[in-house]
């Protein structure tokens, strides 16, 4: 893989901050968000419990900025930095490690699409469920109506999960946490499996706004008075 021209000088320093940024904070917070939105398994009334806990934090408007935004804003913009400084050389050298460069490249740039999205659309449109907990649920359910967004939803938790799995691959080799090829090897079979299960609790999360019935929204107007719109 030809090097980066990114690579040289003060962006040392750069690159692990942004290595460590995908790991501490952002990859935290995609854990604490996919077990959040797991409770959504156990039915409407405890989602809507785990949304009251997490929007009655203090200060939570600062802690989102500083602990979330900012660190996932960093870590995206100077990805896509590397990513255009970089030379894509998978027609002349269409190797694994080449492969994966480009599939980190990629399900970063759609995971970073799919969370603006996901986040103007929970937070900033409609219902504002940060002061009206109770309709976060079917919100979600008003917004799987569509099966275009279902789809969307599927990808991007798709590269969300292989774009961390893979992440931690990387941080531990980066790092010297991994030293050797057996123990990045083992490594990676762990990564996988990791993807795989935040990936399968993705969907699971997913199908339980299936499987409920249609919830109201706490403002007055159900989802069916909406949709009949």
């Amino acid at each position: 893989m030809a090097p980066l021209r990114a690579g040289a000088g003060h962006s040392f320093l750069l690159r692990r901050l942004h290595s460590l940024s995908g790991i501490v904070p952002v990859g935290l917070f995609l854990i604490e968000h996919f077990i959040s939105n797991a409770f959504a398994t156990n039915g409407p009334e405890s989602y809507t419990k785990q949304v009251e806990l997490l929007s009655g934090f203090p200060f939570v408007v600062a802690l989102e900025l500083f602990g979330i935004w900012i660190p996932i804003l960093y870590h995206s913009l100077y990805g896509f930095y590397i990513w255009y400084r970089g030379e894509s050389n998978l027609g002349e050298y269409p190797w694994m490690g080449n492969w994966m460069y480009a599939a980190q490249r990629w399900t970063g740039a759609i995971a970073f699409f799919y969370m603006g999205y996901h986040t103007w659309h929970l937070r900033f449109s409609g219902v504002h469920i940060l002061s009206h907990p109770g309709a976060a649920f079917g919100k979600v359910q008003l917004e799987f109506q569509n099966p275009w967004i279902v789809a969307f939803y599927v990808v991007g938790i798709v590269a969300a999960s292989w774009h961390f799995a893979y992440g931690l691959w990387l941080f531990a080799a980066k790092w010297g946490i991994t030293t050797g090829d057996n123990a990045r090897r083992r490594w990676g079979y762990m990564c996988v499996i990791i993807a795989l299960g935040f990936i399968a609790v993705g969907l699971a999360t997913m199908r339980s706004f299936f499987h409920w019935p249609l919830q109201p929204l706490d403002n007055g107007a159900g989802l069916e008075s909406i949709l009949a719109r």
